[in-house]
């Protein structure tokens, strides 16, 4: 890994164990998805394995929130049985079609992902902050001003907080907001998991 003057990172990813881990794995641990507030998921693991989980998860009737990284093409099986979907906008444009230039081109974007039977939808859009939209609407929170260190484990502390915020039952602009500090202290440091806020420091940058 580099990081240029930015603060932007430059990764290599080699998934080693991750491909290995399979559809039976999945069924290994269905009790714990059963018992499960939420569950969060990303694209490091086999498709099929990604569908499995999503779907034994919508059985069990809890939520699924996806960040649907690295881009891949996802089925409208898999994408109607998602609670929350979290793209960057890359990500977006590939399962939407939709070539994001501004916020009205990314709300083109959610709505057209909102029709490919997603309940809600959050899009990442880095200095510009995030896009939310549901059944009740669209909203934009800007993005915290900060000075950029290391974006490594960005994405991912933004979509820990956003579950955070939803297992707390927050409105969706409170959950986008929490997920977007949680997001916006982590460049701030370096490394991935030594950059990860506490919620002291959470809660002191909200204001709350």
């Amino acid at each position: 890994m580099t990081i240029d003057e930015s603060g932007s990172n430059r990764i290599v990813v080699e998934p080693g164990a991750n491909l290995k881990y399979g559809v039976e794995d999945v069924k290994q641990i269905h009790h714990i998805i059963r018992a499960a507030d939420v569950v969060l998921l990303q694209l490091e693991i086999p498709l099929e394995t990604v569908s499995h989980a999503v779907e034994m998860a919508s059985r069990y009737k809890v939520p699924v929130t996806l960040n649907p990284a690295p881009a891949q093409p996802l089925s409208e099986e898999t994408l109607r049985n998602v609670s929350c979907l979290t793209p960057n906008e890359t990500e977006a444009e590939m399962l939407s079609g939709v070539k994001i230039t501004d916020l009205n081109t990314a709300r083109a974007t959610v709505s057209r992902l909102l029709e490919m039977g997603v309940t809600r939808v959050v899009i990442t859009l880095g200095e510009d902050g995030a896009l939310y939209v549901d059944q009740s609407g669209t909203g934009h929170v800007p993005a915290f001003a900060v000075d950029v260190v290391d974006t490594v484990a960005a994405g991912d502390a933004f979509n820990a907080g956003l579950v955070v915020a939803l297992t707390l039952h927050k409105p969706l602009r409170e959950t986008v907001q929490f997920a977007n500090t949680v997001g916006a202290l982590t460049v701030t440091r370096h490394g991935a998991i030594p950059s990860l806020p506490s919620l002291n420091e959470v809660t002191d940058l909200l204001g709350t």
